[in-house]
């Protein structure tokens, strides 16, 4: 293990990817109120347990009637001008024909005209967040990339050309955004990594649109459905692709990865900040201190000394019980103190 340090803060820091468990009192009776009460215990939990950069949980974009995805498709789509979300049998059976998403069945929504701003407003959902977040916080926001695979398009006539809409859109929607991060979210692209360059064209140009100061993130893991991983593929063969994001840091699953992922950690440019999953979120067993302290100590040798400075759960906690989650981060918070000899 590491020296002990008496730096302020820490060189390797803790953050939450995004999602976490909706308190059932909030599930039972939602209201307005209720989710800035929920939003309010979901930062003091993770501030109590020690994590640096805290997430709002997304309890608003939570949606029954889309447990595959917990809300993180359909609250960015729906709301966007020029989708319409009637998807009947032939809007069904014509993404079915054309798609590969094997855990999606039907499409979001289908174009219909030209993308726009329409209802969504991150803003208000950020400064929600912000006002009782008590201090920085992270905020997340679905890839381009990924809503665009979700959706029919019967306007554009051509994928990339869509792509590049929904992403004109979102960067529209991150200027001026009060928090301390935005974190650009991607689950489908492991397993797609040909698209890897329009991918990377359309998810910069959101981080390009972040103001200055704000420091930018992008998650990728290759899916989670009940413990299930959705996509095929390697860290590796993403090399070109990550090395092309316009991110201060990446956000990585690893704690359910294969050993070779943490060896491909190598090949990203030494200007990206590493973060490294170390809480395995696709199983209820809570890690140890000692755990977790051993992954980090894994990934900083694979990826070189100095070269971790987050570390993380692999993806979001909605599928889990508050029980497990709220340990699983006094178990990442503790890890890392062991590390790092705190």
């Amino acid at each position: 293990m590491k020296r002990k340090s008496s730096s302020k803060t820490p060189r390797i820091q803790t953050t939450t990817v995004g999602s976490y468990p909706v308190p059932d009192w909030l599930a039972a009776l939602p209201s307005e109120q209720a989710v800035i009460d929920a939003t309010r215990v979901i930062f003091d939990t993770q501030r109590s347990a020690g994590i640096d950069l805290p997430t709002d949980g997304e309890l608003y974009r939570f949606d029954v009637n889309h447990p595959d995805t917990n809300g993180m498709i359909e609250y960015f789509i729906r709301p966007m001008a020029g989708v319409s979300g009637v998807v009947g049998r032939k809007a069904t059976t014509k993404f079915s024909g054309q798609q590969s998403m094997g855990f999606r069945r039907k499409p979001a929504g289908v174009v219909t005209g030209p993308l726009g701003e329409g209802s969504l407003n991150l803003l208000a959902d950020c400064e929600r967040a912000a006002s009782v977040a008590g201090k920085n916080f992270k905020f997340t926001i679905t890839s381009p990339y990924m809503l665009a695979r979700t959706l029919l398009d019967e306007h554009y006539g051509d994928f990339e050309t869509l792509l590049m809409a929904v992403a004109d859109v979102l960067a529209e929607q991150v200027r001026g955004l009060p928090c301390a991060c935005v974190q650009v979210d991607e689950a489908n692209i492991p397993g797609n990594p040909d698209h890897g360059p329009m991918a990377a064209a359309a998810i910069n140009r959101v981080l390009d649109a972040v103001d200055r100061g704000t420091e930018r993130a992008v998650h990728f893991c290759f899916g989670n459905y009940g413990g299930q991983t959705i996509q095929a593929g390697s860290w590796k063969a993403l090399h070109r692709f990550l090395n092309a994001l316009h991110t201060d840091h990446l956000v990585l699953e690893l704690a359910h990865r294969p050993t070779s992922d943490l060896r491909a950690l190598k090949g990203i440019d030494s200007n990206i900040d590493l973060g490294v999953g170390v809480i395995d979120i696709k199983v209820n067993h809570v890690e140890t201190a000692d755990e977790v302290a051993k992954r980090i100590e894994q990934a900083e040798k694979a990826a070189g000394e100095g070269r971790i400075k987050w570390v993380h759960p692999d993806c979001g906690f909605w599928m889990l019980k508050r029980s497990i989650a709220d340990r699983k981060i006094e178990a990442l918070v503790k890890g890392r103190d062991r590390y790092l000899g705190r």
